[in-house]
């Protein structure tokens, strides 16, 4: 019995019909496309959290996408298992003419496609790769010496003259191609992938005009609903990164910039690799970190004794969401106020994020630490207080999730705040030699 002729689309970070780049080329071409996802296992069996929203949420998004192509007599086959494996059993159930996909510019992905092309190539299956989760990718945002930028202002300012010469295009609906592979399949179960359904809410992707216009006067508030709230959208690309590049450019500039430090973030990765587990600036490397582990404890479930760093702990235990102002102070208070290496706060954030994107995550907490790109000095270290009468000026975001830290119960703060300062500028200049 013949094998069914087609062309495949990978689905991955790209979970949408529309404005999809790898897959609006898939569907010009000769042959009636199968799109498929893969459950990694290689990223499932890394998790410990068997309600993990993140799987809830692909499995929701992975769902929608394939009611819409049932208009179309088609859906999205599903696998879970190795990749290569996949492969292997695709290659011997369909006959198949190209492979279409969009980029990922992280190591273990990197490492993955690369696997896979050679996979593909030794069997004469183009492996045709796409630029989509970002604007502007590798190379496109360089130096004259072709050097890659390592401090955001520049890149920033050439990332902006580059889209006036280069303007993005903004693909039309696959919903007008009828190229799909007749196939009727429905998504695995939660519980047939080994997970259960989550609890946590996930927030719209809306793209809010009036939100996005305030943006610039509302981010830093976290009592009130002053950001965007879509960065799980562009972590699982259930948004496109055009639509909103094309509004932020249309009604914030301070929303923009947001937009360009991500794709900064995702460049120092993609050029940078070694930041996922060393310091950006080796001459940090020497830092003697404490790592107190009944302190980190403490951190982690928002009981170190100051209100905003708790508060916004106890946000992201509950919700998987943290505030992005919030996020800067927790990360500061544990690096320097605990001395404990930001590499554990990473970790942490990267099993309770919504939103966890390996790039950002990582570059936020070198920034926090002082140890990144464009970081945050290490004598600049964030005082809960001030940050506190600065941007929770009437407790509303302590209040709603510490509301008993006027109490007795509440516990005595986990170390002085000037000791603390004291402390991490003498740790950091003898790390330095200084």
């Amino acid at each position: 019995m013949s094998k069914p002729k087609v062309n495949i689309f990978w689905f991955r970070r790209d979970l949408r019909l529309e404005d999809n780049t790898g897959l609006n080329v898939a569907l010009k071409s000769d042959r009636p496309v199968l799109p498929i996802f893969i459950f990694d296992s290689n990223i499932l069996d890394d998790l410990d959290d068997k309600h993990d929203a993140r799987i809830t949420f692909i499995h929701d998004q992975l769902t929608a996408i394939n009611k819409q192509l049932h208009s179309k007599k088609s859906a999205v086959k599903v696998y879970r298992g190795d990749p290569k494996k996949i492969w292997t059993e695709l290659t011997e159930t369909f006959d198949i003419g190209e492979v279409f996909t969009n980029r990922d510019y992280e190591p273990y992905a990197r490492s993955r496609d690369k696997a896979i092309y050679e996979f593909l190539n030794a069997k004469n299956i183009p492996f045709n790769t796409y630029k989509d989760h970002v604007i502007f990718e590798k190379k496109e945002v360089v130096k004259e010496d072709g050097s890659p930028y390592v401090v955001f202002t520049p890149y920033s300012k050439v990332w902006k003259k580059r889209l006036q010469e280069h303007p993005f295009h903004i693909a039309s609906s696959i919903m007008g191609y009828d190229n799909f592979h007749q196939l009727t399949a429905d998504v695995p179960t939660l519980e047939a992938l080994g997970f259960k359904r989550s609890t946590i809410e996930i927030p719209p992707n809306d793209l809010d005009e009036a939100l996005i216009s305030k943006y610039g006067e509302t981010r830093d508030y976290p009592a009130i609903n002053g950001t965007s709230r879509l960065g799980v959208h562009l972590r699982f690309g259930t948004v496109s990164i055009r639509k909103v590049a094309q509004m932020a450019m249309a009604k914030n500039e301070t929303f923009l910039n947001e937009l360009i430090w991500r794709e900064f973030y995702q460049m120092i990765l993609f050029h940078f690799p070694k930041v996922v587990d060393n310091n950006f600036r080796s001459k940090y490397d020497h830092v003697e970190w404490r790592n107190n582990e009944e302190e980190f404890e403490a951190w982690c479930q928002g009981k170190t004794g100051y209100p905003i760093v708790d508060a916004g702990m106890r946000e992201l235990n509950t919700t998987g969401h943290m505030h992005n102002r919030v996020r800067m102070i927790v990360a500061s208070f544990l690096t320097k106020h605990l001395l404990i290496d930001w590499r554990w706060g990473e970790a942490y954030f990267a099993k309770k994020l919504l939103d966890f994107e390996l790039a950002s995550n990582n570059g936020g907490w070198q920034w926090a630490a002082g140890t990144g790109t464009d970081a945050q000095p290490y004598f600049r270290i964030f005082n809960p207080e001030s940050q506190t009468k600065k941007f929770d000026p009437e407790l509303q975001y302590i209040k709603k999730w510490v509301p008993e830290f006027q109490e007795l119960s509440y516990p005595k703060p986990i170390v002085d705040h000037k000791f603390a300062r004291e402390r991490c500028l003498d740790t950091f200049k003898q790390a330095l030699g200084a």
